[in-house]
């Protein structure tokens, strides 16, 4: 079994513990790889978070695609933490960690200055709009991106919004991919 394959069968095994929806998994895993385009390129030992990880899409897919940056995979829900160590383990993902903590608390940490800031943060279905880029905004470096899946039509990030987060935005095939601005 190659590399692909084995990732595939991993989440599909997420899948079938309900960690996401009945989509046929190639579509997923392709769906996931746009969070890597839209990314776009990382210096080596860069770091990237996905919040509320759930079973590993993203955060996954783009461990795969990116085995040269640091990734955290992040959920508060020990099931599915657990889940993410042992495919961690088992697609032998060296440079990915998973952790267990309410991102609201822990983003608040990162933005006091206790904790490090990443190059790009990911999510997927995480919440509802402002809450999710609010958390995101706390965790990325300024000159970083934010990419967050999309719904297949429409904007539902407000002008104002992204003026008081200092980001902008743009949309990447089915996802949109925010910028932080640096702060003036």
């Amino acid at each position: 079994m190659d590399n692909r394959d084995l990732l595939i069968e991993t989440l599909r095994d997420a899948q079938r513990l309900g960690f996401f929806g009945g989509a046929l998994m190639e579509t997923a895993v392709s769906h996931a790889e746009e969070f890597v385009t839209a990314i776009g390129p990382l210096a080596p030992g860069s770091r990237v978070v996905d919040i509320g990880s759930g079973g590993g899409l993203p955060g996954l897919v783009l461990a795969a695609a990116l085995p040269h940056v640091t990734i955290v995979l992040v959920d508060r829900r020990e099931k599915r933490t657990d889940f993410l160590q042992r495919a961690v383990r088992r697609l032998a993902y060296d440079h990915v960690d998973v952790l267990t903590t309410d991102v609201d608390r822990w983003s608040r940490r990162v933005a006091n200055g206790d904790l490090g800031t990443f190059d790009a943060v990911t999510a997927r279905g995480f919440g509802p709009p402002d809450i999710t880029l609010s958390y995101a905004r706390r965790l990325v470096a300024p000159g970083g991106r934010i990419v967050i899946s999309e719904p297949p039509a429409g904007n539902r990030w407000s002008g104002e919004l992204l003026d008081r987060l200092g980001l902008s935005s743009e949309r990447v095939g089915a996802v949109r991919r925010f910028v932080a601005l640096p702060a003036l």
